[in-house]
């Protein structure tokens, strides 16, 4: 049997999921045009608005940033897919007061 305090701590266990996020970005900023893929990782996350945190805190502080991204920080008009595989695919915009999902047509 579980004792009390681990009780709580096996109910109140979020769930991390390793999410597959791909960066689109125009080449030249706040154009909103011309999208295309700049990188993609694997981010750990309890659910979709925690992984758009952690990759938006990953990506926008200097010594976070992997030595392999070519891309700038992220910012109002950067597009985020979070591919599920068979759970789908979900495009994410940052905008002012931010991140709104938006259709995939974005990145055309």
């Amino acid at each position: 049997m579980i004792g009390g305090d681990k009780m709580i701590k096996a109910i109140t266990r979020r769930t991390r999921i390793q999410y597959d996020v791909t960066i689109f970005q125009t080449p030249k900023y706040r154009e909103y045009k011309g999208y295309k893929p700049v990188y993609r990782t694997f981010i750990h996350a309890g659910n979709h608005e925690n992984c758009l945190e952690k990759t938006f805190s990953l990506f926008n502080v200097t010594d976070r940033i992997p030595s392999n991204y070519k891309g700038r920080f992220l910012s109002t008009g950067d597009i985020i897919l979070i591919d599920e595989g068979r759970g789908g695919q979900h495009y994410y915009q940052l905008k002012p007061g931010g991140w709104h999902p938006v259709n995939r047509i974005m990145i055309r």
